[in-house]
């Protein structure tokens, strides 16, 4: 059975998925387009991680980031590659989307690329309501990123 559970970074697991994670978005993003956080910045107090696990072993993890004026963002979404096609990036996103309705943020963005890589992330987004919209907080335009938001109300 896959449970989502909040989970530190600080577990060497967590800290080589998300190394898995940055390489891979620098191999196929420009550095100025890679907004993806490593495990010490996925610390930070605006920020709950969650965890994937079957028994004790990682399958994907994801994070939730306040942002100001009831909203919040996505970040950090990532399925081992021997856990692909299981559902685990869904688990993942449910349980972000339940967090934020259950705090009362009215929208919730993301970020993710525009190359082929991207496109079953963007798909899982677009199957949960999310749709594309202009640059949020800290971002600006930039041709390699898309911008997405689920609005609540």
């Amino acid at each position: 059975m896959i449970t989502i559970e909040i989970d530190s970074t600080v577990q060497a697991d967590v800290q080589q998925l998300l190394n898995e994670h940055l390489t891979d978005m620098f191999a196929t993003s420009p550095a100025e387009s890679v907004h993806a956080l490593d495990h010490s910045a996925l610390r930070h107090p605006d920020i709950t991680f969650w965890s994937a696990r079957e028994d004790s072993l990682l399958l994907g993890c994801g994070a939730l980031k306040r942002l100001p004026r009831c909203a919040g963002e996505i970040k950090s979404m990532r399925t081992a590659e021997a856990a692909r096609g299981r559902g685990v990036a869904t688990l993942i996103l449910k349980r972000i989307i339940a967090e934020a309705l259950e705090r009362g943020y009215e929208q919730l963005f993301l970020e993710t690329g525009t190359q082929d890589f991207f496109a079953p992330a963007r798909r899982l987004y677009a199957r949960y309501g999310f749709v594309s919209c202009p640059p949020f907080a800290d971002y600006s335009e930039d041709p390699h990123s898309t911008f997405m938001r689920l609005d609540f109300s």
